[in-house]
């Protein structure tokens, strides 16, 4: 390793964040399919609707389709930042509401692979990005894998998505399971997805809990329950964000409760700079510390 990549590394695993910086949600499930992206998109316009600055960040990368989900082509994606040399502001694209977005569009595989240089670029860039907004949501891809663990185990908190289906539940519990051996103390928000009511969604939610509890000894908490809404589909249909297809929709209503929760949590109120400044950091670590 030469002299100057040695002064990168050293000057990035060390600098700490003092200006204001985003707070951190990845968006995981147990499997595909679960409306996890659909959700994502969604909670993101609300919460830019409530006067929040959000960077949506597509990692279900060669899977993304928030594009799609808002009937938009994105110039450029994150694989441009890392094969083109285009810096990582210039790819975050515009949605609606002011919601900003950075589209897929390569395998976090491939990420991992890159030249050390390369990657202390992107943990900098990253850094100076997100003293911009209020939130960084990240739309993980279904199920976790070594390179998304990097991600996810660097957030302050984990929004889990599933429905009552049993498998669903199932592939929820393993997700959050693995997450778990890695961290025992990132919190767990749980979305109970297309429930044909708020009981049944309840239910699912005491389930969960209850296996969470007797096995791993831990807690979750349940963000919301997202009801099985027909606009939802029709406005997948017509790529239009459901919160602005229907706006009085129940759908539309469970979701905007979700961000004003989120944005009026108390210990969302108590993050600070350092804590926000540990995302940084623990990506730095993941990334640039393994590749001694």
């Amino acid at each position: 390793m030469n002299d100057q990549a040695e002064k990168l590394r050293s000057r990035l695993l060390e600098k700490s964040s003092l200006q204001h910086m985003a707070k951190t949600l990845a968006v995981v499930s147990g499997k595909g399919g679960v409306g996890k992206s659909n959700f994502s998109l969604n909670l993101a316009i609300s919460l830019c609707k409530k006067g929040e600055r959000v960077l949506l960040f597509d990692m279900d990368i060669g899977m993304g389709n928030l594009d799609i989900l808002m009937g938009r082509t994105s110039l450029y994606s994150i694989a441009d930042f890392f094969d083109q040399c285009i810096s990582l502001k210039q790819i975050v694209s515009k949605g609606p509401h002011g919601l900003s977005y950075i589209a897929g569009g390569t395998g976090l595989s491939h990420i991992v692979k890159l030249k050390e240089e390369k990657l202390a670029s992107f943990m900098e860039q990253l850094d100076v990005l997100m003293a911009n907004y209020d939130y960084m949501i990240f739309d993980m891809g279904a199920g976790i894998t070594e390179e998304s663990a990097k991600f996810i185990l660097s957030v302050q908190k984990i929004a889990v998505i599933t429905t009552p289906e049993p498998t669903s539940i199932t592939d929820a519990y393993s997700a959050m399971k693995q997450i778990h051996l890695l961290n025992e103390r990132i919190p767990f928000y749980l979305v109970i997805n297309r429930t044909q009511s708020e009981k049944e969604g309840q239910e699912t939610f005491k389930r969960i809990s209850a296996v969470l509890k007797r096995f791993l000894g831990r807690d979750s908490n349940l963000l919301g329950v997202l009801p099985d809404d027909c606009g939802i589909q029709q406005a997948v249909k017509r790529q239009i964000p459901f919160v602005l297809f229907q706006e009085k929709s129940s759908a539309s209503k469970a979701i905007r409760q979700m961000a004003f929760t989120l944005s009026n949590s108390q210990d969302d109120r108590l993050i600070g700079n350092q804590q926000s400044s540990e995302f940084i950091s623990k990506l730095k670590n993941f990334f640039l510390k393994n590749k001694k």
